[in-house]
């Protein structure tokens, strides 16, 4: 995913379909200084962990 966009994301007060390995996350947080977020699973949000944007996709 592109960094832009995973900031517009981020930042949106709608929820976004956002995919991390076929699984739906949600974009907590788009790093400043590397190419990472930190996201959770919308089906557990207790698991948060960081991802490579690249690894994002949006449907």
């Amino acid at each position: 995913m592109n960094r832009n966009r995973a900031i517009e994301i981020s930042k949106s007060p709608n929820l976004k379909h956002v995919t991390y390995q076929g699984k739906r996350v949600y974009i907590q947080h788009v790093h400043k200084t590397s190419d990472m977020a930190k996201v959770y699973l919308l089906d557990d949000p207790t698991k948060e962990f960081e991802v490579q944007l690249d690894q994002l996709e949006e449907r």
